[in-house]
């Protein structure tokens, strides 16, 4: 990251936000350690070595202890670890981890993802979360999901790249956000974690409009709607 940027954060709320995210983090922790304990050791110790040496791309969430830490601060960041027990929807889930801390606060989480990578199944079994099967294509509706959703979230997004070179732009943005509003309960949430382009960017100047258009809150790679 290149100094200037650096120093110019440093005018902005941008790292006052971070800051803050981590004082809390401190503030209200949650402990790993318990989350481990309670799946079955057995289970977990087969993963591990089933994996071992993979040189497959997803064979790294394996790694099941690093991979609940960084959703345990997702759960921190959102504050669901110390807010009523909500409905949850959480779009390109992978393995579950994030669903599974949910649960441990009384939350009520489903995920939904494509069903391509033998990894993901096993560790959806060892949390014991609901998937379902779904892949999200451009100008195309989310299945019906049998109820609404106090908060949907979308973390590394992936799914919004018409291929590995072209992301979706503001009119794919638009139907998918106003479909997404459907399955909302009156005043739900959108939380979105996007991955950069292959220029870094997160979003272009028309994108970033798009977002603000529907009174998101954009923190960097962090958008966030109300209905």
């Amino acid at each position: 990251m290149k100094l200037s940027y650096k120093i110019k954060k440093l005018g902005t709320g941008e790292t006052y936000r971070r800051t803050w995210r981590r004082v809390e983090r401190l503030i209200y922790p949650i402990r790993i350690q318990p989350l481990l304990d309670r799946l079955d050791q057995s289970q977990i110790r087969a993963i591990r070595e089933r994996y071992s040496g993979s040189k497959e791309h997803y064979a790294k969430y394996a790694d099941i202890e690093r991979w609940l830490k960084l959703n345990a601060r997702r759960v921190q960041d959102l504050k669901l670890h110390r807010s009523p027990p909500s409905s949850i929807l959480d779009l390109g889930c992978g393995g579950g981890f994030f669903l599974y801390i949910l649960q441990q606060f009384g939350h009520a989480g489903l995920g939904t993802d494509i069903d391509e990578f033998p990894l993901f199944r096993e560790l959806v079994e060892l949390f014991q979360v609901q998937r379902t099967i779904f892949r999200i294509e451009p100008f195309q509706p989310l299945p019906d999901f049998g109820g609404k959703f106090d908060l949907i979230t979308a973390f590394s997004t992936s799914f919004n790249r018409r291929s590995h070179l072209v992301w979706w732009g503001p009119d794919e943005w638009r139907y998918f956000l106003d479909d997404l509003k459907g399955h909302l309960r009156p005043h739900g949430r959108i939380f979105l974690g996007l991955n950069p382009d292959n220029t870094g960017s997160f979003y272009t100047p028309e994108l970033q409009a798009c977002f603000r258009s529907y009174g998101a809150i954009i923190d960097r790679e962090n958008v966030t709607l109300v209905a």
